[in-house]
């Protein structure tokens, strides 16, 4: 797909993985001051050619910066850093390509701009947050369409809701979601964010006291009108619901 402008400074090339967990695809964000040719690209997306082509030829990358290292966001990344000869920052040394990690108020300098890194575990532990002065890029931890799924054992919900609300302060900057279409808000975004996963908690502890002994139990109640497919996610989600009820107590 070719590069859409999205704000004044960023723009998606939407990559060809359409399904069930990507939505329309993996998002690829290409970030660049105006009137700068070169750019920083956001989680290059799945291992495909046409799409790591189509995004090296948006310009000259200074870097390449992951939200986090799921392969329908990182797959691609060290084929693309061949093609541009750009470093690949990331949270989890494991992903990275270069000298330089990532972490929690990191300010990095690409494209004509200053990216501000904001550590938003919970969808995964290494999960990060880009913010610029009009926008925030959100990878997996806020989506453009439904809600993230938070997968028991490396997604905590505890995190995840402290991550919400630290997201929640960034008040009307866009979202650029990993998945999905931007959302105007940062701020009504992760509220309805935290409002869900309350109700969501709300349900479980209802199916809990009800005398639901285990997570295929409580999915089973509380998913019952998710497709069936998505209930394995949905066992892992509730896996991750419950340990979060045991360390909150009774």
């Amino acid at each position: 797909m070719p590069l859409r402008p999205v704000t004044a400074t960023a723009g998606v090339v939407l990559a060809p993985n359409p399904g069930p967990m990507t939505l329309d695809g993996t998002n690829t964000w290409v970030l660049r001051a105006p009137g700068s040719e070169r750019t920083v690209v956001v989680d290059p997306g799945p291992l495909t050619e046409s799409h790591l082509a189509e995004v090296a030829a948006c310009g000259p990358v200074d870097v390449v910066l992951l939200t986090h290292g799921h392969a329908d966001h990182s797959e691609g990344a060290r084929r693309f850093a061949e093609l541009t000869g750009a470093p690949v920052r990331a949270l989890d040394p494991a992903h990275r390509l270069g000298d330089e990690g990532l972490g929690e108020g990191d300010v990095v300098a690409g494209g004509g701009l200053e990216v501000r890194v904001l550590a938003t575990p919970g969808h995964t532990a290494d999960s990060l947050s880009f913010v610029l002065d009009d926008a925030v890029l959100t990878g997996d931890t806020v989506l453009g369409r439904g809600t993230t799924v938070v997968a028991h054992p490396d997604g905590v919900l505890t995190d995840y809701l402290a991550s919400l609300r630290r997201l929640r302060e960034l008040g009307g900057r866009t979202v650029l979601p990993g998945h999905g279409p931007e959302l105007p808000s940062a701020g009504e975004a992760a509220e309805r964010y935290l409002a869900h996963r309350e109700a969501r908690l709300e349900q479980v502890r209802a199916a809990v006291a009800g005398g639901a002994t285990g997570a295929s139990d409580v999915v089973e109640l509380v998913y019952a009108d998710v497709d069936r497919a998505l209930w394995p996610a949905a066992t892992l989600s509730v896996l991750a619901q419950l340990e979060h009820l045991r360390r909150e107590g009774p």
